[in-house]
C-alpha cells in the first residue's frame, strides 16, 4: 500500500484528489489533508509516508518552500499545477512527476505507478536538484536527470555529444565515451531540450551542435560528429537543421 498525504491550499482540490485516488488508485491509502506549509510538514513528521501530492501555489507559501525545510526528503513528490510552464519544465529536468489540473485519472495512475518502479535512494537527489533549478537566480538548465537502470545521472548537457532513439528508449551518448540507457523517447527528450543547442536531425538522433565537426550535403546529407561518428540527416529534418546552424 502507498501512504500519501494531499497538501494543498484548495478545499475543493484536496477533496477531488482524495476521491480520484480513493476510487481509481486502490493501492493508495490518504493518511492527511493539508491546507498550507505548516500542516503540510506536520504531517510529513507525524507520518511514515511514500508521496505527497503538493500543490505549488499555496497562497503567501509554495511547495517549494515545504521542501527546503526539511533536511530529509524520503518521499517521492508528485505536484499539482494549473499553471507555471517553467516550473513543469524543471520537473521534467529533475525527473520529478507533475499532474496537471484538472487531474486526468490516467495520468495520476501513471504518475503512481512510476513510483513503485523508481529506488528510494535517487529521491533527495532530485528533489534538491529540482529545487536548485527551480531558483530565481537560476536562468537555465545545465543538467538533466537521466533515471537509468542502475540508479540517476545527473548529467550535464554540455557532456551529451547526440541522443540516438531506441525503440521506446533513449541512449544518451557522453563526450567520454559513456553511454546511458533511459526508458524515455527521444520525442520527449526533443520537447524538453527545446531551445537548447540540441537539434533533431533524423528520427533517429538528435545532436549536440557543439559537438558538431562537419557537414556533408545530400538529399538529406550527413553530419561529422568531433569523435568522427557519422549521423545522417533526413530529407524532412534538413531545413530546420540548417537554419539552426546558420547554413
Amino acid at each position: 500500500m502507498i501512504r500519501s498525504i494531499i497538501v494543498d491550499d484548495e478545499l475543493k482540490s484536496r477533496e477531488s484528489l482524495q476521491i480520484l485516488l480513493t476510487d481509481f488508485c486502490e493501492n493508495v491509502e490518504v493518511l492527511a489533508l493539508c491546507q498550507n506549509v505548516e500542516e503540510g510538514l506536520k504531517a510529513i513528521k507525524s507520518h511514515d509516508i511514500d508521496v505527497v501530492f503538493l500543490d505549488i501555489q499555496m497562497q503567501r507559501e509554495t511547495g517549494f518552500d515545504l521542501l527546503s525545510k526539511l533536511d530529509k526528503k524520503n518521499f517521492e513528490v508528485i505536484f499539482t499545477t494549473a499553471f507555471s510552464e517553467y516550473a513543469i519544465k524543471a520537473f521534467q529536468y529533475s525527473a520529478i512527476d507533475y499532474l496537471l489540473k484538472p487531474i486526468d485519472i490516467q495520468e495520476l495512475n501513471r504518475a503512481i505507478n512510476k513510483i513503485t518502479e523508481r529506488k528510494k535512494s535517487d529521491i533527495s537527489a532530485r528533489l534538491d536538484y529540482l529545487l536548485e533549478t527551480i531558483s530565481p537566480q537560476n536562468k537555465e538548465f545545465k543538467k538533466v536527470a537521466l533515471p537509468c537502470h542502475d540508479g540517476l545521472v545527473f548529467a550535464s548537457l554540455e557532456d551529451i555529444v547526440y541522443l540516438e532513439a531506441s525503440s521506446n528508449y533513449t541512449i544518451f551518448h557522453m563526450k567520454d565515451g559513456q553511454t546511458h540507457i533511459v526508458s524515455k523517447t527521444l520525442k520527449e527528450y526533443e520537447d524538453l531540450l527545446s531551445n537548447t543547442k540540441f537539434c533533431r536531425i533524423h528520427n533517429a538522433h538528435m545532436i549536440n551542435i557543439d559537438y558538431l565537426k562537419k557537414y556533408v550535403r545530400g538529399d538529406g546529407g550527413y553530419v561529422i560528429m568531433h569523435d568522427d561518428k557519422s549521423l545522417d540527416v533526413s530529407k524532412r529534418k534538413k531545413s530546420g537543421f540548417l537554419q539552426m546552424i546558420g547554413y
